[in-house]
């Protein structure tokens, strides 16, 4: 008996243990593909101070640069919606996603259908959305795909922790190379349940503080 209430006591230490080890940045198994390349991507502190795998090419000056193409953000792989995550809320998120981060774009460089020998060329994809029951994230947490971990177990109903992940870069359009890659992982609104759907305000923190990000970000020249 002693033996078994031991056991209980260190699995639920363990459990505990768990609680707040959601990862700050996307840890590298789950990286979309979205990006041809990860491995010189570092962790750095964005302008408003959340953590990010970033990369910059040191030769990179805005100002060598006159113009922007914007190629709309997708979904990187496509999402299938379900019951907490709808087609409308997909499809309104990503809409969100494109106008705040388009907008951005414009005020740092006028933007163009097509790219020039001056141009920048930006691609990003939101690469997944997760909802993990809070406290268990380690185990029910599903990489990359737009899912939600939300399976009853036997712990019951817990409030259910929101994750939106991001992957974006900079291309210099004369030498196709990118010049700025980026992955980041922004924590949303917590839901009450598995039952709560989540909606655009679930994660639309998460999208302004992206959009925060690029707005200030300032590499630095050569």
């Amino acid at each position: 008996m002693r033996t078994n209430t031991l056991c209980k006591v260190a699995v639920l230490t363990g459990l505990l243990a768990l609680a707040g080890c959601a990862p700050k940045v996307t840890p590298p198994e789950q990286y979309s593909g979205f990006l041809k390349d990860y491995a010189t991507l570092q962790q750095t502190t964005s302008a408003t101070g959340k953590p990010v795998m970033r990369w910059v090419d040191p030769n990179y000056n805005l100002d060598n640069y006159d113009s922007i193409v914007f190629q709309p953000i997708t979904y990187y792989p496509a999402p299938k919606p379900t019951d907490q995550v709808s087609q409308q809320t997909l499809d309104k998120l990503l809409n969100y996603v494109n106008t705040r981060l388009q907008t951005v774009a414009a005020q740092r460089k006028p933007l163009v259908p097509a790219p020039g020998i001056h141009s920048l060329i930006f691609r990003g994809a939101i690469t997944g959305v997760d909802t993990s029951k809070e406290g268990l994230q380690f185990y029910e947490v599903l990489p990359v795909a737009l899912v939600i971990a939300g399976t009853q177990v036997a712990t019951g109903h817990r409030t259910m922790d929101t994750h939106l992940y991001f992957e974006g870069e900079l291309i210099d359009a004369a030498t196709n190379q990118p010049v700025l890659k980026v992955v980041r992982l922004g924590e949303g609104k917590d839901l009450s349940n598995e039952n709560t759907p989540l909606t655009v305000d679930t994660l639309k923190q998460v999208v302004d503080d992206m959009v925060t990000d690029a707005a200030m970000f300032k590499p630095t020249k050569p």
